[in-house]
């Protein structure tokens, strides 16, 4: 990713719109055919060439041109580079080329992270775990299940950041306040087709920062997500939890004090970066009002938050993949922390089978509350207080006292979640 954000690779990225224009205007007959096979033979990008002329010109653009047009050894040929347009039609299209390539590159990576979360949800489909609410023991889930979602949420973040990148890859060869007024509505669309982009239906000086905006939001979806992930991983690494915890390398320590320590270090990590990528974000919105058809104020910040969260989320993901294809999980301790509470987890269940059985609900609700504040309050047997409960006997037999508290009841539609999560591999 650092490669692509370059100062080479954004310079040559402003070249290939240059000569893409150059070769559509000779085609058109309007430079000279020979001028542009010049170009195309001749132009190349010398970095500090760029940024010397830069420090004495203070423009950017014109530094480059002026950088090119010395290499192209021809005059009468370096007289048509950058003919007929503005500055920013080669800025703005050369990032939607910059953003394309860092795109593919995020789009592999969460490619990778589903590949990682499919195999270790199967992995973990039928390894039972409590399911917290307000961190607190709530009812059976499985592992797995858990991990299914994370796949999900991964799907929904790698559709909606294609979608987020597609609309990036436009361009717009429109002049300096869109009115097409030098080269036209054709030569704009023949320039970008060359560069294998949409031409924009129609902007200012600049290509429209709504679109941008969506997409520094797509990518801070994608890290907010990751953040989920590795928050849950911290919190299962807890040493009163200890479900599961990130890899720990046989030379890693964890504290220069204490050396039992086995720190989530990785995932908080992973949680305090996503918190830039979605600064970032709050940026990019505000760079969607700009005065009239254009003021500067959106372009040095670009030059911070485009780079920066593309190359974080490409980390991020690159971090979370590892992670997670090797974390380490403890089923035995999954199923002593779902025990622990002593089958207090099947209250929910108790209350349902209770008013199926005929039991007013107020009345079954009361039941079961006080027996689980008993349980609670003296670390007791939830099972053995209800099956004691006059109240609860009443409607329920020992029989079906046992089916409240048969844990595969609870897991029994765990398949068919799998089967709508992964339907071709059901």
């Amino acid at each position: 990713m650092g490669r692509i954000w370059s100062d080479e690779n954004r310079f040559g990225k402003w070249l290939e719109v240059e000569l893409a224009a150059a070769d559509a205007l000779a085609e058109a007959g309007v430079v000279p055919a020979e001028a542009a096979r010049v170009l195309r033979g001749h132009a190349r990008v010398e970095v500090h060439r760029i940024l010397e002329l830069e420090a004495k010109v203070r423009h950017d653009v014109i530094a480059f041109t002026m950088a090119v047009g010395e290499t192209v050894g021809d005059p009468l040929s370096a007289r048509w580079l950058h003919y007929g347009l503005t500055s920013n039609d080669v800025v703005d299209t050369a990032q939607a080329l910059l953003i394309r390539e860092a795109s593919r590159q995020i789009e592999q990576g969460l490619d990778r992270l589903g590949e990682v979360l499919e195999r270790r949800a199967w992995e973990f489909k039928d390894t039972p775990e409590i399911g917290r609410t307000h961190g607190v023991h709530a009812e059976p889930i499985t592992f797995g299940l858990k991990l299914a979602n994370w796949y999900d949420t991964n799907r929904r973040n790698a559709e909606r950041f294609r979608r987020a990148a597609r609309e990036m890859e436009i361009g717009k060869i429109a002049g300096a306040v869109g009115n097409a007024a030098h080269l036209g509505p054709e030569m704009e669309q023949n320039i970008c087709r060359k560069l294998n982009l949409e031409a924009a239906p129609v902007s200012s000086q600049v290509i429209e920062r709504d679109r941008h905006a969506n997409y520094l939001a797509a990518l801070a979806l994608i890290a907010a997500q990751l953040e989920r992930f590795a928050l849950e991983i911290r919190h299962l690494q807890r040493t009163e939890v200890r479900e599961a915890e990130e890899p720990f390398g046989g030379e890693q320590r964890g504290s220069s004090a204490m050396p039992h320590k086995r720190n989530p270090v990785v995932c908080e990590q992973i949680c305090g970066l996503a918190r830039v990528v979605r600064s970032n974000a709050q940026a990019a919105f505000e760079n969607v009002a700009l005065w009239h058809e254009r003021d500067i104020s959106h372009s040095s910040v670009e030059r911070v938050i485009l780079p920066d969260s593309t190359t974080l989320v490409d980390y991020l993901l690159a971090r979370t993949t590892s992670v997670i294809a090797h974390m380490r999980v403890f089923p035995d301790r999954m199923r002593r922390n779902l025990d622990a509470t002593r089958g207090l987890v099947f209250s929910g269940q108790l209350l349902q089978d209770l008013v199926e059985a005929g039991a007013p609900r107020e009345d079954a609700y009361k039941w079961v509350q006080k027996n689980a504040m008993a349980a609670w309050e003296t670390d007791g047997d939830f099972r053995a207080l209800v099956s004691s409960d006059p109240g609860v006997t009443h409607f329920l037999k020992e029989e079906a006292l046992a089916r409240v508290f048969d844990l595969g009841r609870q897991l029994r539609y765990v398949d068919a979640l799998f089967a709508r999560v992964f339907p071709k591999k059901s």
